[in-house]
């Protein structure tokens, strides 16, 4: 069966839309998006996501699957894309009301703003060792500068889900970091028994950060929504940065702000469709 898709990016971060609304069963299974993501058999992409029915209260629901097949809670590149899309469905201007989307981290609400950028409301972030989860500290203790071994190095890391788990750490040169060697390492770190994404951060200012990020079931990615969130979450709790701040990306910047009034995080970028097809 033949099965219609559109491509979308969010600052590179790129992924197959596909509109599965008549069910709540993904109608492409986690192997088929595999073969789906290869970039040089398939379609080319960091993931697929489902645009399924919404449940109790939301407007849609939102499944992904990861390049290698797993499934995350949640992404934050790809519920912007995921809004882009659904407008389109919809034949909606991008200037409406906040969709309320149901993902396995939650209740998300993405809003399509004039400019064609997308405004997400993340939520609160998740701050104790069980929520993230971590056994680098007691589960009902936060994780803030704890040593991590890796590679025979120990680094600083302060943990944060944003309904994902992330493992944030800064230095002085993000553009000197072997991610393509570490990255799995911090990933499959015995301390993080639901793996884990990894961002590491350098502070330009207290006000810009730039990040590059290893992404769970993903590997190396051009950019990374949960992880900005919780890269600026991280830089407020060890006193590096601002609340409001910009975070730079291999693809492009995203803002990022952690409310002080009623302390949830919002995300603000683009989602760019690039094209349509069938396979």
């Amino acid at each position: 069966m033949a099965i219609e898709f559109t491509k979308y990016h969010g600052l590179g971060n790129d992924f197959i839309l596909i509109d599965n609304r008549s069910s709540k069963v993904p109608v492409v299974t986690p192997e088929r998006a595999i073969e789906l993501c290869d970039r040089h058999f398939g379609i080319g992409a960091d993931g697929v996501i489902f645009a399924l029915p919404g449940e109790k209260d939301t407007d849609y629901a939102m499944r992904i699957f990861n390049s290698d097949g797993s499934e995350p809670e949640m992404c934050g590149n790809g519920i912007r894309c995921l809004a882009g899309f659904l407008a389109d469905l919809e034949g909606m201007s991008r200037n409406q009301d906040a969709y309320r989307i149901h993902t396995l981290a939650g209740v998300m609400t993405p809003q399509l703003l004039p400019d064609g950028q997308v405004k997400v409301d993340m939520g609160l972030p998740r701050l104790l060792a069980g929520e993230i989860p971590t056994t680098l500290a007691a589960s009902d203790s936060k994780v803030i500068n704890q040593p991590l071994d890796v590679e025979g190095k120990t680094w600083d890391v302060t943990c944060v889900s944003m309904g994902n788990p992330h493992c944030i750490t800064f230095v002085e040169d993000v553009a000197a970091i072997p991610l393509e060697t570490l990255g799995t390492k911090f990933e499959h770190h015995p301390a993080f028994p639901q793996r884990t994404n990894t961002e590491f951060i350098e502070v330009v200012s207290r006000d810009y950060l730039k990040m590059r990020v290893w992404e769970r079931g993903a590997g190396i990615t051009l950019a990374c929504g949960t992880g900005a969130c919780a890269a600026l979450v991280a830089g407020v709790l060890t006193g590096k940065c601002d609340r409001l701040a910009s975070v730079e990306l291999p693809g492009g910047v995203l803002e990022i702000e952690w409310s002080e009034v009623d302390q949830r995080v919002y995300m603000t970028g683009p989602a760019e469709r690039v094209f349509t097809g069938k396979v």
